[in-house]
């Protein structure tokens, strides 16, 4: 155990903020390769994952998340680096520790969607996804975690043996779904896979991934009726809509689609989702986070939304300081205002 207040004791006190969303920023900041999304700046560039656990943080998070997503077996041989499996899994639990321990924050281990399981084929895919969830969870568990996060799972089945792999070792169990279908690809829909879940043993149940602010919080109204114990909620910081209802099938019109690297025009405002953290809130949700997509300064404003001062805080807009839209404006510049705010 990384911490001495663990995730329940935590939540029993009120709402606990994460932060994730690691491998696209990582990405965009030229550290991890758009496609595979393998995180290989874990060994090749510790000190950029370690930054961006500092960035998260400052900005409020409560966990820094080991940055093991897509960082299993099956994963790491799309890109020839099978041999650095248990290297940056031990990598990227250390590099979470070291960040955590400058704000008293938790650790999780991570594990996730296998692209192995196919509920058509359990004997065979079970197994091989069972392998790789223990094989994660024995090296995290062996550096120190609080807890684990089973994320962006597409399947019921994949959830279920998550939460048990996890239980073996006395961890709480995080585990939220990420389908882009409005049903897991195994027939169960997330509303009765987390009640489930729940029943079985999971502390924490709930969404994360492919879904931005708008199109989750109504199933996070179904889930939170449905469940009695601790709910999380991790959308995509984009724009979707019931038309396109996950970030995977945002599109402009007379484009493309625009997953997974051209979505900066659906991207949502810090201050939509600090929004989203109040109506999370308000909805009863427990731990309250971002996922793909996000960044600090999202984070930041969530934080603040929550009624928190996080170490960020510090340098938080203050744009009645500004020249131009502030409020001391000199007379020499008033002419121009027209160019640069609206007048009241």
């Amino acid at each position: 155990m990384a911490n001495e207040i663990g995730l329940l004791e935590k939540l029993d006190n009120g709402i606990v903020l994460g932060a994730e969303g690691y491998v696209f920023e990582l990405e965009r900041r030229g550290y991890i390769k758009a496609g595979p999304f393998v995180p290989e700046a874990v060994i090749d560039f510790p000190e950029a994952v370690l930054e961006l656990h500092r960035e998260f943080l400052r900005a409020g998070a409560d966990v820094m998340v080991a940055l093991t997503y897509y960082g299993d077996r099956e994963k790491l041989k799309t890109i020839g680096r099978e041999d650095d499996l248990e290297m940056l899994n031990r990598q990227a639990v250390r590099l979470a520790r070291q960040a955590a321990a400058e704000g008293n924050a938790l650790v999780a281990g991570n594990i996730c969607n296998t692209w192995v399981y196919d509920h058509n084929n359990k004997a065979e895919t079970e197994a091989k996804v069972r392998k790789i969830y223990e094989e994660q969870v024995k090296w995290a568990v062996e550096e120190g975690i609080d807890f684990v996060i089973a994320e962006t799972l597409d399947y019921f089945g994949e959830g279920l043996i998550a939460l048990e792999v996890i239980k073996k070792h006395n961890l709480p169990a995080m585990i939220t779904f990420g389908s882009t279908q409005d049903f897991l690809r195994d027939g169960y829909s997330q509303i009765e896979a987390c009640k489930i879940l729940a029943r079985e043993g999971a502390d924490v149940v709930g969404l994360n991934c492919s879904r931005g602010p708008n199109t989750m919080l109504p199933m996070l109204r179904d889930i939170r009726q449905a469940v009695d114990g601790y709910v999380a909620a991790q959308p995509v910081p984009y724009r979707t809509t019931k038309a396109q209802f996950s970030f995977q099938s945002l599109k402009e019109e007379d484009h493309d689609r625009a997953f997974p690297i051209a979505l900066e025009p659906f991207l949502h405002t810090r201050f939509e989702m600090a929004d989203f953290a109040v109506e999370a809130l308000e909805l009863g949700v427990n731990y309250i986070g971002i996922c793909c997509g996000g960044a600090p300064h999202h984070v930041r404003a969530m934080a603040e939304a929550l009624g928190r001062t996080p170490m960020a805080g510090k340098y938080s807009p203050a744009l009645d300081l500004h020249p131009m839209i502030g409020k001391n404006v000199k007379d020499k510049d008033k002419k121009y205002l027209e160019y640069w705010k609206d007048r009241s």
